[in-house]
């Protein structure tokens, strides 16, 4: 599927009067949520791990586009993300959110890619996968976002 084809965001909120940029995260978080799962079915669990941390990173800077009107920071750093927004993230999102950003440089940049692949298989990929969708959908209904 070309980008200029892609679906309507599935996970994400896009609400009426939000920034065209926003949207544009939002859409693009969710093209790499339907990336994810295509990775699962082709068993490259990985990059189920990457792409799920790369949903995340988009949808947080969509708030953060949205909120300061600006270009979200450079970082691929999830937590400073939260940190920046001063998001009150459930304990278990913020949890997993933890986790899978202590991911992102090994699945980024494996120094040996064996072992990496071995410590992420097709459960873990699974959990990612599910976790990250229920943190997503989470972010999507924040105040910070709907402007509620």
């Amino acid at each position: 599927m070309r980008l200029t084809q892609a679906r309507a965001p599935e996970y994400s909120v896009a609400a009426a009067g939000m920034k065209d940029t926003t949207a544009n995260w939002l859409a693009s978080a969710d093209y790499d949520l339907e990336t994810a799962g295509a990775m699962l079915r082709s068993r490259r669990y990985l990059y189920v791990v990457f792409m799920c941390h790369l949903a995340l990173e988009k949808t947080l800077k969509a708030i953060c586009a949205e909120i300061h009107g600006e270009r979200p920071p450079r970082s691929h750093d999830l937590l400073f993300l939260v940190r920046r927004l001063e998001l009150a993230v459930p304990k278990t999102h913020l949890e997993f959110i933890g986790v899978i950003n202590n991911a992102s440089i090994p699945t980024r940049y494996p120094e040996d890619l064996k072992r990496i692949v071995s410590q992420y298989p097709r459960t873990t990929a699974i959990s990612y996968l599910s976790k990250t969708k229920r943190a997503i959908t989470w972010l999507g209904k924040s105040s910070r976002l709907t402007g509620q």
